[in-house]
């Protein structure tokens, strides 16, 4: 299994979850953050990483899904976020090594389909 963990802007969180439900996937964990990528701006303190006030709101939407679904998955993501701004946000796919669900103790390999392909939230 992979987990995916797309980091977008608030305002982009409606169209991405639209696109996956679409997509079939309705378990997803959605963590509001605070960060800022490489393109830094403001003060050189802020630049030197002495100050944090060049900090902005963003989404983290994590999806735990079967590998056969990544590329699907994350094409899709970055379609619904598609904008004309230079920094739209990043997606990360990770390894995930094993998932239990806590109410049944079930593991990946008694969910052959994966956890998160079902109506489950992700862990």
């Amino acid at each position: 299994m992979k987990l995916i963990r797309a980091i977008i802007k608030p305002e982009q969180l409606e169209s991405v979850r639209r696109a996956l439900e679409a997509n079939g996937v309705t378990g997803m964990t959605i963590t509001e953050i605070e960060g800022r990528g490489e393109e830094r701006t403001g003060s050189p303190e802020s630049r030197s990483g002495s100050a944090l006030g060049d900090l902005q709101p963003g989404i983290q939407v994590d999806i735990v899904i079967d590998y056969y679904r990544v590329d699907l998955l994350v094409s899709t993501i970055a379609e619904a976020c598609k904008t004309s701004m230079d920094d739209e946000g990043r997606i990360f796919v990770l390894q995930v090594e094993r998932a239990i669900v806590i109410r049944g103790g079930k593991t990946q390999e008694d969910t052959p389909q994966g956890i998160c392909s079902t109506s489950e939230s992700a862990l």
